[in-house]
């Protein structure tokens, strides 16, 4: 696995943590949790807020949340009106979050909190992001584990940030460098990616995987193609998101040559072979070809002023400032 050199600086040292926990129908779990966090978390180095956010539970998750932030100050709820999903459930986290360090996991004590010092340990060597690793993971052998070292595989390959675990939510993080990042459909697995692309030092160190004891899995082989199509998204945004007149404008000059090709092979037929236009769909074939070339085109230039309307009506800036050397 590569990873990204440390800084030669001293970390800023870490005040504050928030724990954020996205959770939908873990009723048996939740209790357990709360208790592991707390066990892990108790030191005077810093202050501690866990963030539970109730992803439109079904069951009586929502009470028990409600019960912890009763006899627990450190306790923060936040309830969705319905299930919105994990990413969505990360975002709110990060958005309410008041932590220098940010930490997720998931609710079904499959992710074990006694990591967390271990990924605290590894942020203060100088690094923004830690990722954790489940090594020796307790899931399905076909079901889940080999579709998932493929699709990790996959991802490390295609966007060139090589970590062996993507889909594990245990992870922690600079809050300079998550606090911008918008997270949209399924994307809470590429974060990763987004920091990356802002100059971020990542690492991975192997973390405990414990087999779920209480619920089942909310996730299925679905999944699969839904990570496919968002590397896609990831892929488009990592190379062209700046340029996107680049990839439609390049397949609308591609197909614009395919249509002149083709015309002029439905000439050649016409006068070298005496075959006639409506003896081939060779006419159909051209013009379809030039109405897709000059779509695409067009598309690409509207692209450019939605990218141009995107950044300067939100007043983003294209580059991403480490330091300043000058007043």
């Amino acid at each position: 696995m590569k990873m990204e050199t440390t800084n030669s600086t001293c970390p800023d040292p870490i005040r504050k943590l928030s724990i954020i926990v996205p959770i939908f129908n873990e009723q048996d779990s939740v209790e357990e949790l709360h208790r592991r966090i707390l066990a892990a978390c108790n030191t005077d180095q810093y202050q501690c807020e866990i963030i539970y956010i109730n992803d439109g539970s079904l069951d009586n998750t929502p009470n028990k949340l409600d019960q912890l932030a009763t006899i627990d100050e450190c306790v923060r709820v936040i309830h969705f009106n319905r299930n919105f999903g994990q990413t969505a459930a990360l975002m709110a986290g990060i958005d309410h979050a008041k932590g220098d360090v940010l930490i997720t996991l998931d609710a079904d004590l499959q992710n074990d909190p006694k990591d967390i010092p271990a990924l605290l340990s590894k942020l203060n060597e100088g690094y923004d992001l830690v990722s954790g690793w489940r090594k020796d993971r307790q899931d399905s052998k076909y079901k889940r584990i080999l579709v998932s070292r493929v699709a990790n595989r996959l991802i490390s390959r295609l966007s060139g940030v090589h970590l062996n675990d993507y889909g594990c939510t245990l992870k922690a993080y600079r809050r300079e460098i998550i606090e911008d990042i918008k997270l949209y459909g399924e994307m809470h697995r590429f974060i990763p990616i987004y920091a990356a692309w802002s100059g971020a030092r990542i690492t991975e160190i192997p973390v405990n995987h414990h087999a779920r004891t209480h619920g089942t899995s909310h996730y299925g082989l679905e999944r699969t193609f839904k990570v496919a199509l968002d590397l896609m998204v990831i892929m488009f945004l990592k190379h062209y998101a700046h340029k996107p007149i680049y990839v439609f404008g390049g397949c609308g000059l591609i197909s614009l040559f395919c249509a002149f090709v083709t015309f002029f092979f439905m000439i050649f037929l016409k006068y070298a072979r005496d075959t006639a236009f409506i003896q081939t769909p060779l006419p159909i074939i051209a013009v379809m070809f030039l109405l897709v070339g000059m779509i695409s085109i067009l598309l690409g230039l509207i692209a450019e002023l939605l990218m141009r309307t995107y950044f300067e009506s939100q007043c983003k800036r294209s580059y991403v400032i480490k330091k300043r050397n000058v007043t």
